[in-house]
């Protein structure tokens, strides 16, 4: 039996994917988030084999939980559920760990197909960008460094929760740390980015897609 989650936070998306999910055999959904904090605690308590992980989620997107998980539960593996064919948003990720990238409107015998694959330790990309995503990913790997690995967890962290409105009390009681810890935290970002204003810090964010319109 493969145990799944489902992360994505729409109720009525995470409800259309139950459905299909519940009808392959073999198959078992055993949670649900709705955002990216709550997925990496299941992935915790729940050990499951797979999360449908979706991108754009509030607090934490799915990218960055899933480097996350990849990192604290090595033994789950990540399915990325997305309803976007750009290569960009594959490259990230395949770099957050994913093992797999799915388009949201593929069709069941491809959700069945998916699924299996990554239980079995495979890649699955929708054939849609797997024809030249693959090659092209593994040049660009090799040409460029990604703009988010020069900050850490906790600072890339702290970057989605300002470019998504939340203020320095509102973060600190998130992340249950004080408001100064917060504030050195901004000012780290700011120097290590070159970016000195919190307008020029969400504009970043969305630029490299820690945040999603969509959210």
């Amino acid at each position: 039996m493969i145990k799944l989650v489902l992360a994505d936070n729409h109720t009525l998306v995470r409800a259309g994917f139950r459905a299909l999910v519940e009808e392959l055999t073999g198959v078992e959904v055993v949670g649900e988030a709705d955002n990216g904090r709550d997925v990496i605690q299941l992935a915790a308590n729940l050990k499951p084999d797979l999360i449908l992980m979706d991108i754009a989620m509030p607090e934490m997107n799915g990218l960055e939980a899933t480097a996350r998980i990849v990192h604290e539960c090595p033994g789950v593996r990540v399915l990325i559920l997305s309803m976007h064919a750009n290569e960009e948003y594959v490259y990230q990720a395949l770099r957050s760990g994913a093992m797999g990238y799915l388009l949201k409107d593929s069709g069941i015998e491809e959700l069945d197909l998916a699924i299996r694959a990554i239980a079995r330790g495979e890649t699955y990309l929708s054939p849609v960008v797997s024809k030249y995503v693959v090659t092209d990913y593994v040049r660009r790997l090799e040409a460029e460094t990604d703009p988010l690995d020069q900050l850490t967890p906790r600072q890339r962290e702290i970057l989605q929760l300002i470019a998504e409105g939340k203020g320095t009390k509102e973060i600190a009681d998130l992340l249950y740390i004080s408001t100064k810890t917060v504030e050195t935290h901004r000012s780290q970002l700011m120097d290590r980015l070159n970016i000195h204003d919190i307008a020029g810090l969400v504009r970043y964010a969305i630029r490299i897609n820690l945040v999603s319109l969509e959210v």
